[in-house]
């Protein structure tokens, strides 16, 4: 109420915040604050209309009788446009609301409440509906965030609830408080350490309630997030965050964090905020940052010793891996992908041949018009991306090649049929260079990327997906180097020449320390054991979420590189691992229409399931599993759960496309043979993984 304390919500949406904040206000400054303090900006015109509504509602039903006054304060714009100052921002059409707006933009705003809007980019280039860029507010986070950042990809600093902290805070000045409701990513991403080290150096108290509930993960990670603090509305972790900057505290700021608790539910979480009732009845842990930036989950010092996987920028980092490359990334699974090859092909052609007359009719009319504009962006003919649109631009043909149809590991133990060609791949990143042709053996192992929730690795032989491991890296044994066929000896092996990718330093280190007989196969196996260690994972677990794992030399290098071995053969050769024996497991003389699957699922029922047996149609049942088995997890999820998830019938709700199981192999009993191979695959390293000497660090 104090009348130099002035108030925005600069994303407003339908005025909630404001609403309830006249509610609070003591009566003798209700009237003041209405005509005088209180702002707010929209740039959606029916929110708009709203909010002034709702606003000016609650006002009337506060103050009581007496004549209507309109809000003076609600805004139509473009809040981070304003900050821009262009000339475009305030339209003279809108004279009214381009006062207000002038009118706020001279006031010293103290305080800026909101829940900004959630939008690192448009979910697919089929909606033309590309973010906006603003030149001066970028620039900032630019020289702030990402200045301070030792992340490799500082995209998610540009997500619309990133930038609004950074308009916030120039905002308000040397003095002000701000107050969001934002995606809580930021708490533990390593995307976000600038920008954690920088509110850090520009406020002098943070205060972060945690209310958790990221959805994005799987598995128990999932379960302990617990409930959506939105609803269905959000999957996304949820945080409320106070910020405070005062001239006459000393900076670095001081940091208070809580955390809302493990397996909660919605219901439970919004308890706790009421009993809470305001800052002072949080249960606050003051945090002490480490020279990373990290607030919780803190990265260990002795991590930070290990040898690197790999390290494109530092090679006096001495990786022990040349290379490495991200895996396939399309944009257009439904497409690119498919369980049958038959089907990858005609889908191909049918959006291929799509793509050329859109390209034909672009170049032959003339247009003035940009290509957004002007491409028919029917999800069912095409599915648009950056680099089609480009391909578009050049008229650049395309034609369907079956030779470019090859097997791929899509999920855990799920192959599909990828259509692996540059023009139709968003991303191929170095997968040639590891798979050039599928006659070319390699192996390698796939790690998640850097923000992964649950630490993993797996093996595979095949090309593999970005999404095999959650963003993940694949660090391969072998790299391949096309060479020219007429004057080179590895003519034979189809004009490629294969090179260890286990670096020269790194094998020579391995054997100044174990012996001269070390191989760089046993480097390769000696790193996948040590990957699934239990005490490496559970111990740096905070530090594999952050960056590409490091690997400790332990003693027990023998047995590490045995037990890698062993898991790399059952991993990448789980197709031919004998069957465990279920019970229900049909005989090779059963029909095969008894056999089809349309979407598997536990015994029992969603709310009490049989992990015990799983449903595979009505016919078939599969019994005996053992509870050992879904101990063993790629990716956040147990194996066989994976198998539940991907072999069913699925169909992309855009393209209409069906993708079919069943018709992976010509073996009716593939499916249900898989789920049996993959127990035994499960069990078996549930043995291995037990059996895993300690590190002895």
């Amino acid at each position: 109420g104090a009348d130099d304390v002035h108030i925005l919500d600069p994303f407003t949406g339908t005025g909630t915040f404001i609403a309830r904040l006249l509610g609070l206000l003591d009566p003798s400054d209700l009237t003041s604050c209405y005509e005088n303090l209180l702002h707010a900006n929209e740039i959606v015109l029916l929110a708009y209309y709203i909010a002034a509504i709702n606003i000016e509602q609650t006002y009337h039903a506060l103050r009581g009788p007496g004549p209507y006054s309109p809000f003076p304060g609600v805004v139509l714009a473009d809040t981070f446009q304003m900050g821009e100052a262009t000339s475009e921002m305030l339209p003279e059409y809108l004279r009214p609301n381009s006062e207000r707006a002038r009118r706020q933009q001279a006031l010293d705003i103290t305080v800026i409440v909101g829940n900004p809007p959630y939008s690192v980019g448009q979910g697919s280039q089929n909606d033309n509906n590309k973010n906006l860029g603003y030149a001066k507010l970028d620039e900032k986070i630019r020289n702030t965030y990402a200045a301070k950042s030792s992340a490799g990809l500082k995209r998610n600093l540009y997500d619309s609830y990133i930038r609004a902290f950074r308009w916030a805070s120039d905002r308000i000045g040397e003095r002000g408080v701000i107050s969001f409701v934002t995606n809580g990513a930021f708490i533990d991403a390593g995307s976000a350490d600038g920008f954690r080290k920088t509110i850090a150096d520009e406020f002098s108290a943070i205060y972060c309630l945690n209310l958790r509930g990221n959805q994005r993960t799987s598995g128990e990670t999932s379960r302990r997030e617990g409930g959506k603090v939105f609803g269905s509305g959000s999957r996304t972790p949820v945080a409320v965050t106070v910020l405070v900057k005062n001239p006459d505290h000393s900076r670095p700021g001081k940091i208070y964090y809580h955390d809302i608790g493990d397996y909660l539910s919605r219901e439970e979480k919004l308890a706790k905020l009421s009993a809470f009732e305001d800052l002072s009845g949080i249960p606050w842990e003051e945090i002490t940052p480490n020279t990373s930036g990290d607030w919780v989950n803190q990265r260990s010092e002795l991590f930070q010793t290990f040898q690197t996987l790999g390290d494109k920028k530092n090679s006096a980092q001495l990786p022990i891996f040349d290379t490495y490359s991200n895996g396939v990334k399309t944009n257009r699974d439904a497409w690119a992908y498919n369980f049958s090859r038959e089907e990858l092909l005609s889908n191909m052609s049918r959006t291929i041949d799509a793509y050329n007359s859109e390209r034909d009719r672009f170049h032959q009319s003339a247009t003035t018009e940009s290509v957004d504009g002007f491409i028919d962006t029917d999800p069912t003919k095409v599915s648009w991306t950056v680099n089609l649109k480009n391909d578009l631009r050049r008229n650049k043909p395309s034609v369907v090649d079956p030779t470019k149809a090859v097997r791929s590991m899509y999920r855990p133990f799920c192959k599909e049929w990828l259509y692996f060609d540059r023009q139709w791949n968003e991303r191929v990143y170095l997968q040639p260079s590891l798979f050039p042709t599928p006659a070319h053996e390699n192996r390698v192992i796939a790690v998640p990327g850097v923000g992964s929730r649950s630490a993993s690795a797996f093996m595979t032989d095949v090309i593999l997906d970005i999404q095999l491991a959650f963003n993940g890296q694949c660090f391969p044994r072998y790299r391949y180097v096309k060479v020219d066929d007429a004057g080179s000896l590895f003519a034979g092996d189809g004009g490629y020449e294969r090179h260890d990718a286990i670096s020269s330093r790194s094998l020579d280190a391995y054997r100044a320390r174990f012996g001269a007989d070390v191989t760089a196969d046993d480097v390769f196996y000696y790193v996948y054991g040590i990957l699934h260690s239990p005490e490496y994972r559970t111990r740096f677990s905070a530090d594999l979420g952050k960056m590409i794992p490091r690997i400790p030399m332990v003693e027990s290098f023998r047995e590490f590189t045995s037990a890698g071995r062993r898991l790399a053969d059952l991993h990448v050769g789980y197709e031919a691992v004998a069957p465990f024996e279920l019970d229900g497991l049909p005989d090779a003389g059963a029909d095969p229409k008894a056999l089809a699957v349309e979407k598997l699922r536990f015994a029992g029922s969603a709310r009490e399931p049989d992990k015990s047996a799983i449903v595979v149609n009505r016919y078939v049942t599969l019994s005996g599993i053992p509870q050992d088995a879904y101990r063993y997890e790629v990716n956040g999820r147990s194996a066989i759960e994976w198998i539940i998830e991907r072999y069913q019938v699925k169909v992309d709700k855009d393209s209409k496309i069906v993708n079919d199981p069943n018709t992976w192999s010509n073996n009716p009993r593939y499916i249900v043979e898989l789920l049996a191979r993959i127990v035994r695959v499960s069990i078996e390293s549930v043995e291995i993984i037990d059996s895993l000497p300690p590190l002895g660090i």
